[in-house]
C-alpha cells in the first residue's frame, strides 16, 4: 500500500532511498532530517543511521504494486541526484516509473547541476515531473538547468521561500509551488514575495500553487492568498508504452 502524504501538492510518497546533506539555505532548518531522527529514535530499519544517505533496494519496485493510479513524490526524505547517488541507481528509479505508467511522479532536487548532467542518460517517461527547489534569488540559476533537462513537465518549488523572487524566467516552466518555511526555528515569509511569483505565473500562464504561509504553527496560518486557496496543477498525461 502506498504512504500517504500530508503534502498538499502530492497524494503519496516513495523513498528508495534516504538521507541527505545540506547544500544551501533552505536546507538549514530540513524537515525531512527532523523526521529521520524521529523515526531513526522509532527503531523504523530504513532510518537505523538517522540522516545520513542510504539507499534502499527493497524499495525499488513498490510502485509497481500500487494499483491504484495516484500522484507520488519521489524521494520526500533524500534527494535523488544527490552526488553520492550512482548513476545507475538513478536510471533504475526512472525505469521503475516509466513501467509504472498508471501513475504520476513527482520528482523534486536541489542538484540542479548533477540533474542537467546526467539528462541525457534518462529516458524521460510523460508521467514524469521534475522540478528544482529555490529559495531565494541566489539559486535561480537552478531553473535554467532544469530548464535544459528532457522533461516533459517541469516545476518550481519555491519553498521555503527566504526571499523575493523577482523578474523569472519562466519559460518552458509547468508548474510552480510556493509556500513559507515551517517548524521549529521557520524564518518569515513576506507576503509581497508570494504575490509577486503568483503575478508572474499568471502573466506567463504558468498554473500556481500556494502551499502554506508557514511559520511555527502552520495550520493556525493556514494557506488563503488574498481571499481564496490556489491550487493550480499541470494536467495528468499518464504515459503509454510504446
Amino acid at each position: 500500500m502506498a504512504e500517504h502524504s500530508g503534502i498538499e501538492w502530492t497524494e503519496s510518497t516513495w523513498n528508495p532511498l534516504t538521507g541527505c546533506s545540506k547544500i544551501s539555505p533552505g536546507c538549514k532548518y530540513c524537515y525531512a532530517e527532523r523526521m529521520a531522527k524521529r523515526l531513526q529514535s522509532m527503531g523504523q530499519p530504513n532510518y537505523r543511521d538517522g540522516f545520513k544517505l542510504a539507499l534502499h533496494e527493497n524499495n525499488i519496485d513498490l510502485p509497481l504494486k500500487w494499483k491504484k493510479p495516484q500522484i507520488i513524490f519521489v524521494n520526500s526524505m533524500s534527494d535523488l541526484f544527490h552526488k553520492d547517488v550512482p548513476i545507475e541507481f538513478i536510471l533504475e528509479i526512472f525505469d521503475v516509473m516509466k513501467r509504472a505508467h498508471w501513475h504520476t511522479f513527482q520528482v523534486l532536487t536541489k542538484r540542479a547541476e548533477r540533474l542537467e548532467e546526467v539528462s541525457s542518460q534518462i529516458t524521460w517517461p510523460d508521467n514524469v515531473w521534475m522540478g528544482v527547489s529555490v529559495e531565494n534569488a541566489d539559486y535561480t540559476f537552478r531553473i535554467d538547468h532544469l530548464r535544459h533537462t528532457g522533461a516533459k513537465t517541469k516545476f518550481l518549488s519555491l519553498e521555503p521561500l527566504l526571499g523575493p523572487l523577482h523578474h523569472m524566467n519562466l519559460e518552458g516552466i509547468n508548474w510552480a509551488i510556493v509556500g513559507g518555511e515551517s517548524g521549529p526555528g521557520a524564518r518569515t515569509l513576506d507576503p509581497t514575495w508570494v504575490t509577486d511569483i503568483r503575478d508572474q505565473c499568471i502573466r506567463a500562464h504558468v498554473p500556481f500553487f500556494f502551499k502554506q504561509w508557514g511559520g511555527v504553527q502552520k495550520k493556525k496560518a493556514g494557506r488563503i492568498l488574498e481571499g481564496k486557496t490556489w491550487d493550480d496543477m499541470p494536467a495528468i498525461t499518464n504515459y503509454v508504452a510504446a
